[in-house]
């Protein structure tokens, strides 16, 4: 089997309800993040989505791994290159790992993983910002666990590059965000950049 893939634009995503059938059946807490989370909170579809992000806890990585690797090849994705995640390897640093059926089908999901400490999630990019994790997830009508979408929208604008859909997203999603979220994700975005982000201005005019 090819230790390593370059194809990154290679990507079939699968849908929502796909990764439900899959990740029903996995004994570990996963929910729907990235774009399509913030389009489960909206109700509806808003943009095209060229992948599909699913995190789980990094503690519970093991049980995962185990449950989608008799069917499925994963890849670590890290430092720009992506090479096979190896059974029995515990990832300590890596958080993105590319999904496929084997070595050359396309990308069907990413994992995402993250810490936590004290039944606490913490933003990897700024660890002072925690939430309880019985605190991070929204769940829809028919029972699909997503990220709430303040902390998604922190993400996106904390990122190295804040990318156009990041910013059409925003736009989307923030009319319709309720006060307490606008409130946190306005703190958590001064916590990151206390030199200031061109989004607080944006949260602060949005009424």
């Amino acid at each position: 089997m090819e230790r390593l893939r370059s194809d990154y634009s290679n990507w079939e995503p699968l849908s929502v309800m796909e990764i439900v059938h899959i990740f029903n059946d996995i004994p570990a807490q996963w929910y729907i993040a990235g774009g399509w989370a913030l389009d489960l909170y909206l109700g509806q579809q808003s943009r095209e989505h060229s992948d599909i992000d699913i995190t789980i806890l990094r503690e519970e990585q093991t049980i995962v791994y185990e449950k989608l690797s008799s069917e499925w090849t994963l890849y670590k994705a890290h430092h720009g290159k992506l090479s096979l995640w190896e059974k029995g390897e515990h990832l300590d640093i890596v958080g993105d790992v590319w999904v496929s059926r084997d070595c050359k089908s396309p990308f069907a999901f990413q994992l995402m993983l993250v810490d936590t400490e004290q039944e606490q999630w913490i933003y990897k990019r700024q660890p002072a910002i925690r939430r309880p994790l019985d605190d991070i997830l929204l769940t829809t009508a028919s029972g699909v666990p997503y990220l709430k979408p303040e902390i998604q929208l922190l993400y996106k604008g904390g990122g190295s590059q804040v990318r156009p859909k990041d910013e059409q997203d925003l736009m989307t999603v923030l009319p319709i965000l309720n006060e307490q979220a606008k409130e946190w994700l306005r703190y958590a975005l001064n916590e990151q950049f206390p030199e200031g982000h061109p989004w607080v201005t944006q949260i602060n005019n949005s009424g």
